[in-house]
């Protein structure tokens, strides 16, 4: 248990609460920042602010995601400034001809971009960003399908999301072989078993992923988003008119050269990123894959342990040991080279030119850079408080196996609420979970549903706060207010979790399995975006499909559109 008890829970609560109120992100943090400070000190906490503040930046792991954001603005600055987004916009203004169309490339995007949430953000939301102004979809709209595309994919993929996982699982049985009598090393189920058994109960992923489908191909809003779906829609305003955006390209690099687009210009830079990733991360992967076997006097060759263990076991293993953070830096200089010897080779800039569109680069990322440094700062805040470890300890023992999962799930909403972080969450969640599992039970029976449980509810609490990583990346890239993208996205995530409770209950009390309450769920969704879309829609006295009027105007809508602007 925390010794600053239910006090620990001040600093984080304190930011997200400033933050939704004065849409202030920056100043939000650092006062939270700053309150932790006074907490863990009893004086003015001045020193010790600024301490995690420089900790966040020193980690190794956050500064190589600064030096990928960075270099990813570079990356934008440079595509933009080649005329590379113009090219995308008039290639798929001609072929993605409706908010459906363009919604639906967006979310299948997002699902091919399975291996980082970082470059998941970065990629889709850079990609899609210009033909979905064109299409009027708002940019709130756009940040939820990004963000709810990111983080839930790669928790089930072949990512860097799965290998965390894994070790969580791993360290959560070594707890209890190491701490429980009669619990042997041999007794408890692999961790990889242990992983796949948790996807069907990752509920929250699977569903809120099936969620952004359903409202891209309904077009059906409510809560916020209609509000910001009928001000897109009907003034061509894809943010409210004092919204601050993290990063505006357009406003911030001025016009494109418009002597040649080129959709080399955009799409060559960004399959240079995800190649050069791809292969940096299997690289140092297989490295520490082998230093791994050898260890354990396991085959060292892929053959031999694919012969052992499987295919997709290696994959995760290798893939998963992988320095993913690192790989993304390699990445992102690599787009940066790509895109300025396009320039140069086409004779589009002089170097002196890329120079300065690198470090305008640059600039556009300062707003993220700063509020990712403070995000991470409060989380170490929260860290340092034993916030997670209060909330997590305070739930533990006063729950029956039937309401387990519900309890895990909403715990670890809560914590990464609080924390803005998914992986923290995890970190601290799963191994409690496993023990408090194995102790109601004495079996290993329901560690797949607690572990997915966990793994729901630490994906929810991201969505949903402001103090999340990946929703800072995802309103970035997509160009969105933060907070805007938080209150529209909040709407969503609640439907779709309380789905998932309700899924949870309807295997704890009835024992339904998991093949009946998931496409029960999925049911239910569309039914709840039906009904709550219509009643929202009748109490404000519009449709609750923004673009109602796009079948008429599907054929002109690209002229409309120009003439509007």
């Amino acid at each position: 248990m925390s010794e600053f008890g239910a006090v620990s829970l001040v600093p984080p609560l304190l930011a997200i609460a400033l933050a939704i109120v004065t849409r202030r992100p920056i100043l939000s943090l650092f006062l939270g920042i700053w309150s932790g400070g006074v907490i863990a000190t009893g004086s003015l906490g001045i020193g010790r602010t600024f301490e995690w503040i420089t900790e966040s930046i020193g980690d190794v792991f956050h500064a190589n995601i600064l030096v990928f954001t960075l270099l990813l603005g570079s990356g934008v600055a440079l595509i933009w400034r080649l005329g590379g987004a113009l090219a995308v916009r008039d290639w798929a203004t001609s072929r993605l001809e409706t908010q459906r169309n363009t919604g639906l490339t967006t979310w299948v995007l997002g699902m091919l971009m399975f291996f980082d949430d970082y470059a998941n953000t970065a990629i889709v939301g850079s990609t899609m960003r210009e033909i979905s102004d064109q299409m009027r979809i708002s940019r709130e709209k756009l940040s939820y399908i990004v963000d709810s595309t990111a983080a839930p994919v790669a928790t089930i993929g072949l990512s860097s999301w799965v290998a965390f996982q894994l070790s969580m699982i791993d360290e959560g049985y070594e707890s209890l072989v190491e701490n429980r009598d009669g619990v042997a090393a041999g007794d408890a189920p692999g961790a990889f078993e242990t992983f796949v058994g948790s996807i069907p109960f990752n509920t929250y992923a699977l569903l809120a992923i099936l969620m952004v489908g359903i409202i891209v191909l309904t077009r059906r809003d409510y809560g916020e988003m209609l509000t910001a779906e009928h001000r897109s829609w009907q003034t061509g305003k894809v943010t409210r008119d004092d919204a601050q955006p993290l990063q505006e390209v357009e406003k911030d690099l001025g016009a494109p050269i418009e002597k040649r687009p080129m959709l080399r210009t955009f799409f060559a830079p960004i399959v240079v990123l995800i190649t050069v990733t791809l292969a940096g991360a299997f690289q140092t992967g297989y490295g520490a894959w082998v230093d791994e076997q050898a260890e354990a006097g396991a085959p060292t060759t892929l053959e031999g342990a694919i012969d052992d263990e499987g295919l997709l076991q290696v994959l995760v293993d290798v893939v998963g040991a992988g320095d993913f953070a690192a790989a993304l830096v390699w990445g992102s200089f690599a787009m940066v080279a790509t895109a300025i010897l396009i320039g140069l080779y086409y004779d589009l800039f002089d170097l002196g030119n890329s120079v300065e569109t690198v470090l305008d680069g640059f600039n556009i990322m300062l707003t993220a850079v700063t509020v990712l440094v403070l995000a991470w700062a409060i989380s170490a805040v929260a860290e340092d408080l034993g916030t997670g470890e209060y909330v997590a300890a305070a739930a533990e023992g006063v729950v029956s196996p039937a309401v387990l999962p519900i309890v895990v799930l909403l715990v670890a909403a809560f914590v990464a609420f609080t924390m803005g972080s998914s992986w923290a969450t995890m970190g601290i969640v799963t191994p409690i979970a496993i023990t408090v599992a194995y102790d109601l039970t004495g079996t290993f029976e329901l560690m797949p549903v607690v572990v997915g449980a966990v793994f729901s509810g630490a994906i929810f609490g991201d969505h949903t706060s402001p103090i999340s990583d990946t929703s800072v990346l995802s309103s970035t890239f997509t160009g969105a207010d933060l907070i805007d993208h938080i209150r529209t996205q909040l709407y969503y995530a609640a439907t779709v979790l309380v789905v998932v409770l309700l899924c949870y209950a309807l295997y704890g009390f009835f024992g339904v399995p998991w093949f009946v309450f998931l496409p029960l769920g999925a049911v239910l969704l569309v039914a709840l975006v039906y009904a709550l879309s219509e009643l929202d829609a009748r109490r404000r006295g519009v449709d609750p499909k923004a673009s109602s009027l796009e079948e008429q105007a599907t054929g002109d809508a690209g002229t409309d559109l120009e003439r509007t602007e």
